[in-house]
């Protein structure tokens, strides 16, 4: 099932998800420093990790959900997909609980409840980021049809040909 957004013949949202994933982890990173150095820049930096990695959340977010609209209903990539989709918007909402909680002063720490929602939140990105894995890698969502090894490049403007048992192309 192919995706139903692309840019230069890619999906989107796979696109997108790096950046949250990293700024929101490098969040943690950052809030684990601080706590072990006690130096606020860390603190600081870990807040602005945690702003973007929000808004960047946020716009994978859009064009995953397009994404699983177009799957066909009463599908196990439609269950998963709607797992993979909700438990990444709470992880979004907890990180956003502990942007808030940082507001006052970002340069650090108040207490320990923005780290724990923190690490609560990095802990579900990794089954979540599982249940993403299960829909590409396993179920072929927004993979496209008759991809193969030898497929033409997406920048070639041709539609990749179905493959037949033996490795032959098959018209389409």
């Amino acid at each position: 099932m192919e995706s139903r957004v692309k840019l230069l013949g890619h999906p989107i949202h796979p696109m997108l998800i790096v950046i949250p994933l990293g700024l929101l982890a490098m969040g943690l990173v950052f809030d684990l420093a601080y706590v072990v150095s006690g130096d606020e820049t860390f603190a600081d930096v870990a807040f602005w990790d945690v702003s973007v990695g929000i808004v960047g959340g946020l716009a994978a977010a859009l064009f995953g959900f397009i994404d699983w609209w177009s799957i066909p209903k009463e599908t196990r990539a439609r269950r998963i997909g709607l797992y993979h989709g909700v438990g990444n918007l709470v992880i979004v909402l907890l990180f956003a609980v502990s942007w808030f909680l940082r507001l006052p002063d970002h340069s650090y720490l108040p207490n320990p409840l923005p780290f724990l929602l923190a690490l609560i939140g990095a802990g579900m990105a990794l089954a979540t980021a599982w249940l993403g894995g299960e829909l590409v890698y396993r179920l072929g969502v927004a993979v496209d049809e008759g991809a193969n090894l030898d497929a033409p490049s997406s920048l070639a403007g041709r539609a990749v040909a179905a493959r037949s048992g033996d490795g032959a192309d098959v018209a389409r």
